[in-house]
């Protein structure tokens, strides 16, 4: 979102991320031990973009849970088309391939070339709020009236409510695991 940004008023995580991690909490408290390493997130500077670190970072990460003897690495995956195609739903859009068989969304097939493959879609992984005039400011747009927008980079809709002054806007992503 353009200029200047504030975190949202708030920001949840869907209900399966949260029990997972409370899960993973409380197996290291009782000593069992892991053997997946999750990617929380991991970001190519714009600058550097286009020069093969995302998969670097990737294959390095797939080393540090091969060496500490994790057979899986799983990653929740923001596709970076989907933002070209916020009405289809996210289900609908990691079916979407190429002629060669390959994801069309060049995220996804970046995971899919070093082995990795869809385990499910996440339609409501975080979900962030604010008032109108936040949204307002974060997305350089005016929302006159209660209803969903297209906001810019955004995988779904943003669900205005003008009598409670609030901006709801629920992030899909798709889970993927390394082998």
């Amino acid at each position: 979102m353009p200029g200047q940004r504030r975190h949202p008023q708030t920001v949840t995580r869907s209900p399966a991320v949260v029990q997972a991690t409370i899960r993973a909490v409380e197996g290291r408290e009782q000593r069992v031990e892991p053997d997946t390493l999750v990617i929380c997130g991991a970001i190519v500077t714009p600058s550097l973009k286009g020069r093969g670190l995302a998969g670097e970072m990737l294959t390095a990460l797939r080393r540090l849970a091969e060496g500490a003897g994790w057979p899986r690495v799983i990653a929740p995956v923001r596709p970076t088309l989907k933002a070209r195609y916020p009405l289809a739903s996210v289900e609908t859009f990691m079916g979407w391939t190429r002629e060669d068989g390959m994801a069309l969304d060049p995220w996804i097939r970046t995971h899919q070339r070093l082995g990795a493959r869809i385990l499910a879609a996440a339609p409501q992984s975080q979900t962030m709020t604010g008032t109108i005039a936040e949204w307002e400011q974060w997305t350089g747009m005016v929302f006159p009236e209660t209803g969903d927008y297209v906001i810019p980079r955004g995988l779904s809709l943003l669900r205005v409510d003008q009598s409670a002054d609030q901006g709801t806007y629920t992030e899909p992503n798709i889970w993927m695991q390394h082998v």
